[in-house]
């Protein structure tokens, strides 16, 4: 098993990131611990947890006296070629251009970052366009300000010489995923969209597993595998696949990964993300002009315990810039379209608590 292999385990980038339940008790917890509620309501302050002090008063006064404003930015996973912007931003003073002093955390899970900053206890999150739709059904009070990656890195995925060649013929076989709801849902709409049968389909569950139930024969397709890491690390290793588009079997083009924020950190801190968007933006238009040197320093910031393949990441980064760019429109801009599209699939598919108004889910900076 390689390093990447079991790291891309240890830090599962979607380990069962839709039951929100949990979500809740922090919630409700924090709420009741006393001298949270103030933190709770400053997402973008310099007060520490728990100590009773209003973000309400303390921000201006951070801004005043000319020192830099503390942010704290939880990521989806461990660093890798889609956080290249951030450590750009970071390493080339965008930042501190801005008056911020951000600090980039790795989760210990993949489900800690949106209950922190649900809970005010980050201030920005990394996350995926379905699971804030998700999140507001349970009324988790998180808002997406940015989408980073504009489309789908999620694949369904089959050996290249399997003989499959499209995702109707997964009909009667197997399909290995992490037992997530939204999986097994876009599975059903692709094999059924291509005139298959989804309820023939046998789904097994792997748990992050993955790449050895395709490689090994264990199953004849994946879901859940990124385009620019799995599929890149299965043709390194001799496995080469054959990948599917789920935008063009019937999913929504969604959003991959997008930047979330607290409503209540929107309402007290909206001007310290303006000035983290400005920053990004510089960051993203470094790595796009400079990917090289981008790619140098994503190398630097690597996490000990998550050591990165250089090859990989390159090839990453040249797969992720296209789809991170929005064209005319500023790096990270949202379109109203997308998000009603991909609440209106979740809805029909069941996987929503309770009706969700689309445009509640996010907003421009």
């Amino acid at each position: 098993m390689t390093p990447i292999r079991y790291n891309r385990y240890l830090y599962p980038r979607s380990a069962q990131p839709y039951k929100l339940l949990p979500y809740v008790l922090l919630l409700s917890v924090l709420l009741v611990l006393p001298g949270c509620a103030g933190n709770n309501g400053s997402a973008g302050n310099n007060v520490p947890a728990g100590s009773g002090s209003s973000s309400a008063s303390s921000a201006p006064a951070a801004a005043a006296d000319g020192t830099a404003h503390k942010l704290t930015i939880m990521l989806d996973w461990y660093p890798n070629a889609v956080h290249s912007f951030l450590y750009a931003a970071q390493s080339e003073g965008y930042f501190a251009e801005e008056g911020l002093d951000v600090e980039i955390q790795m989760p210990a899970d993949s489900n800690d970052a949106l209950k922190l900053v649900a809970a005010g206890q980050v201030d920005l999150a990394l996350s995926y366009q379905p699971q804030v739709l998700m999140a507001r059904g349970e009324q988790i009070p998180v808002k997406s300000v940015a989408a980073l990656v504009r489309h789908p890195l999620n694949h369904l995925m089959v050996s290249a010489d399997s003989g499959i060649t499209r995702p109707g013929e997964l009909s009667g076989k197997q399909a290995g995923y992490s037992s997530i709801p939204l999986y097994e849902a876009m599975l059903h709409t692709m094999i059924q969209t291509d005139g298959g049968d989804p309820a023939s389909l046998k789904l097994i569950d792997v748990g992050f597993e993955l790449i050895p139930a395709l490689s090994t024969g264990r199953v004849d397709g994946i879901m859940g595998g990124f385009i620019n890491h799995e599929q890149l690390i299965l043709e390194q290793e001799g496995h080469p696949v054959r990948s599917f588009n789920p935008v063009d079997y019937g999913v929504p083009d969604y959003y991959e990964l997008v930047l979330v924020a607290s409503d209540q950190g929107l309402q007290n801190s909206s001007e310290y993300f303006q000035k983290f968007m400005n920053a990004a933006r510089k960051g993203q238009q470094f790595v796009t002009k400079q990917p090289e040197q981008a790619l140098k320093l994503l190398l630097e910031h690597q996490d000990a315990t998550a050591p990165l393949d250089e090859a990989i990441e390159k090839r990453s980064l040249e797969i992720l810039l296209p789809l991170m760019d929005a064209g005319a429109q500023p790096f990270g801009y949202q379109v109203s379209v997308s998000w009603e599209n991909v609440r209106k699939w979740l809805s029909e598919g069941g996987l929503l608590a309770e009706e969700v108004d689309s445009a509640d889910a996010f907003i421009n900076l």
